[in-house]
This record gives C-alpha cells, sequence and structure tokens, in this order.
C-alpha cells in the first residue's frame, strides 16, 4: 500500500491522495546514528525535517518542503523480554509484521486500530485507537521511546527517564522529535470471539451504554440515510479457534466490504441520486457472523477502497446526543453519503496530547469516497463536533487550530512549552503544525 504512497518526480502523496509534498531532498537511514546526522545536516543547511510512514494520515502532518525522512531501513523487532514483558521495535516497522512477528512468538498487543498498513511510529505519534472499554489506544500501549532530537542527539524517555517528555512524546505529532524505537507492554498471545450482527440505530443509540459495558471491545457502522447499523463486539474466548472460512473471508471482506463496496461508490459519484438506495442495500449485504482468532485477525481488516476521512473524540457521555444531532443534519441536508460512520470508545489515558487525555472518550468517524466532494458534509459534522468540545484525530482532517485546542486540552500548554524546549528553532515544523500548535 505504502508503494502507492509514494510519487513520481521527487513528490510524496498520502494514501488518501489529498496531500502532496515536494521535498527539497530525501533520506533513508540504515541506522539511527544515520538519521541524527541528517537531522544535524539539515540544521546545517537551514532545511526543516519530517519522518514519513506509510501516508495513511489524512491531514499534511507529514508533509515538507525540506529533508523528508523514510524509515523503510528501520524496521524489525530489536528486543523481546519476556520477564518486562515489552517488545522493542525499530520506528518504521509496520503493524502488520510487528502483529505477525509477535504472533509467532506467542505474544499480542493488547488492543490495536482496525487496519495495520501503517508503521509503529506513524500510527501511534498521530494517537491510532482501535475500540476499548478498558484498553486504549496502542500509544497507551507505549512504555518507553528513543527520540532523536533537534541538535541530533537521542534521548530516552520512559515513566523513569524523562518522565515529562515520555508524557507528551507517546503522541507527539512529530513535533518533538524523530522517534527511531518504541518499546510496548506486550501480553501472551490470547483468542477474542467477534459477533458481528446487524441492529437497528435506535436500538443502538438506546442502548449504547449496556452495549459499551458488557463489551471489552464495541463498535458499530451506521449507514446514513438508513436506519441500520452493523456492529462488532470483540471479546477475550478460552477458545477453540474458529477463524472465518478463507472462501467465506474472501467473499466477505474482500468482495462484498472492498470490491462490491468500491462499485458502489463509483456509481454513487458518478449519479449521486443512487446514493440512499445504494446505501439501504449496503446496510443489508452483510450477515450476522461469529469467529474466534487472534487478536490481529480479529481487529484489522483489509481496507482497499480509498476515501478521506474526519474522526473526533467526544466524550462519551455525549455520543448519542452528538449521533442524533449527525443523522438529523444529513436527514434534512440533502447530502448524499455513501460511507458508513464508523463508532468507537476509549477510556481516558494520561498522554498530553491523546484525544481521550483526561476523559472517557467515544470517537465518530465520518468519511468519504476518494473523488467526490466532502466540504459540506464535514464542516456540518464538525460543526455538530465541536459543539460537544470534540477533539479531532491527529492524522484525519479537521478545519481546528491552537487556539481551538488550548481549549479542548487542559495540558496544551505543557506539550507547547515541550516543544520550545526541544525544538527551539523549529527543525521540525511544517504547515500544519504551525496550525495546530501554533508559531
Amino acid at each position: 500500500m505504502s508503494s502507492t504512497a509514494n510519487g513520481k518526480n521527487g513528490t510524496w502523496r498520502n494514501w488518501g491522495g489529498n496531500v502532496s509534498a515536494r521535498p527539497a531532498r530525501e533520506v533513508t537511514p540504515a541506522s539511527v546514528d544515520e538519521l541524527a546526522a541528517a537531522v544535524r545536516r539539515a540544521a546545517e543547511d537551514g532545511l526543516r525535517v519530517k519522518a514519513v510512514g506509510s501516508g495513511h494520515s489524512f491531514t499534511s502532518i507529514a508533509a515538507t518542503d525540506g529533508v523528508l525522512i523514510r524509515p523503510q531501513l528501520l524496521t524489525g523487532i530489536r528486543d523481546i523480554d519476556r520477564e518486562a514483558m515489552t517488545v522493542t521495535v525499530e520506528a518504521g516497522t509496520p503493524l502488520k509484521r510487528l502483529n505477525m512477528a509477535l504472533a509467532r512468538e506467542g505474544l499480542s498487543l493488547t488492543n490495536m486500530g482496525d487496519i495495520m498498513e501503517q508503521t509503529a511510529s506513524g500510527a501511534t505519534s498521530t494517537g491510532t485507537h482501535g475500540t476499548g472499554r478498558d484498553s486504549a489506544s496502542i500509544a497507551a500501549q507505549i512504555k518507553g521511546l528513543e527520540l532523536v532530537t533537534a541538535d541530533g542527539s537521542v534521548l530516552n524517555c520512559s515513566e523513569k527517564e524523562n518522565p515529562e517528555v515520555f508524557a507528551a512524546a507517546r503522541i507527539g505529532l512529530g513535533a518533538l522529535g524523530i522517534v527511531t524505537a518504541i518499546t510496548f507492554a506486550v501480553e501472551p498471545v490470547f483468542l477474542l470471539t467477534a459477533r458481528e450482527e446487524p441492529m437497528p440505530l435506535d436500538r443502538v443509540l438506546s442502548d449504547f451504554e449496556e452495549l459499551w459495558a458488557e463489551n471489552e471491545h464495541f463498535e458499530f457502522y451506521w449507514f446514513p440515510h438508513t436506519g441500520s447499523t452493523n456492529t462488532k463486539r470483540n471479546n477475550r474466548s478460552a477458545g477453540p479457534e474458529k477463524p472465518v472460512p478463507q472462501l467465506q473471508g474472501w467473499f466477505e471482506d474482500e468482495f462484498l466490504s472492498n470490491g462490491v463496496f468500491q462499485v458502489a461508490n463509483w456509481v454513487g459519484r458518478a449519479v449521486p441520486a443512487t446514493i440512499p438506495a445504494i446505501a439501504q442495500i449496503s446496510s443489508k449485504a452483510l450477515s450476522a457472523r461469529t469467529y474466534t482468532d487472534i487478536p490481529y485477525k480479529v481487529f484489522t481488516s483489509p481496507r482497499r477502497v480509498r476515501f478521506v476521512e474526519m474522526e473526533y473524540a467526544v466524550p462519551r457521555a455525549a455520543v448519542v446526543e452528538a449521533l442524533r444531532e449527525l443523522k438529523a443534519m444529513v436527514d434534512r441536508s440533502g447530502l448524499r453519503v455513501s460511507f458508513p460512520v464508523e463508532v468507537r470508545t476509549a477510556p481516558a489515558d494520561d498522554i498530553t496530547l491523546s484525544t481521550a487525555s483526561g476523559r472517557d472518550s467515544a470517537y465518530i468517524a465520518v468519511h468519504m469516497f476518494q473523488g467526490t466532494p466532502y466540504q459540506r458534509y464535514f464542516t456540518a459534522a464538525e460543526r455538530i463536533f465541536t459543539a460537544h468540545e470534540g477533539r479531532p484525530h491527529w492524522g484525519k482532517m479537521h478545519t481546528r487550530d491552537a487556539e481551538y485546542f488550548s481549549r479542548v486540552y487542559p495540558r496544551f500548554a505543557e506539550f507547547t512549552a515541550l516543544r520550545d524546549r526541544l525544538d527551539p528553532d523549529r527543525r521540525f515544523q511544517n504547515d500544519y503544525l504551525r496550525r495546530v500548535l501554533g508559531a
């Protein structure tokens, strides 16, 4: 997937195709020393520096006209500590490789997002998350970080070592330095039973607290223009393993969720008036199913249909009201939305700029098919989310700035003060960081 995120003739493009950049030069360091040297050289040449992962952010968080650092040689597992139950990985390691390598070692992360194409550092630095009642984002599972700072020095941080950096750098937005290695907490591999079933939206909203409380991992997709949702409940299981049969898996995950969905979106893009009818069919295409497998095979699924996305975290107590407002807005707007709205949760965590920092959160994600006009829908949705003091995902589209973030993040000033200390010359600055963190 990352190959499509890389353009020709020195132009870098993200996965969604909505962001491009022309860096002055690209560097692919093979070691932490080489990366540190590249940062020092950039400083001598007066250039800014950005490390980029697989380009899965929809914001321009990784874009630069300076030095673009590509991490594909900084990959692999450095160390597995079975006593401490941690694994240390190079920052450029794709989550897919990490998950598969851990499984071979009989280990697993506790929770993960719903795709695994991103790099470990790209995913954590932007606050990528799945859904969980008790277990939080990928970054919340970090036990230690190695960071190359603006002067080219290497800083190690954890709860014991440089704790104030650790509090912020787990979701550091690339603003504090370049993460070169991450130590994650892991546990012995376990089984999850997933129960996917359609459910009327009214029922999901009226029973939301219950569905959340009764399941370790609850999420649902609502299909705009319908009263239908598809719910997914993942809970730990004693087994036995009962994976989705290969042919059925191909039919449901590839043919229906990616193939037919792609065609439906092409039709919807060409003839928007067909979208509500297609939505009715889509919402009924996926039938109930139950399967049991190791975590990454349950949490993650392929996403081949390209889209753009906005996602906001609202206080969990506000999610039902926000969704009712979103549905009312779509119903009266004349908008034609062909992508389902995804809803997940996370417990409060202690990371300075985590979307769940200090508050139990629910996530509402709105998507539009790549190439369709999304501004009107996203603007109207954003108005609803911000009225609930929503915090946008750092890697997804939004129009917020530092002034707004200073109101919705109680520890915002703590982060910017740390950035002043670690990167006084703004070596890691770009337009996006200038907007969201201030100059």
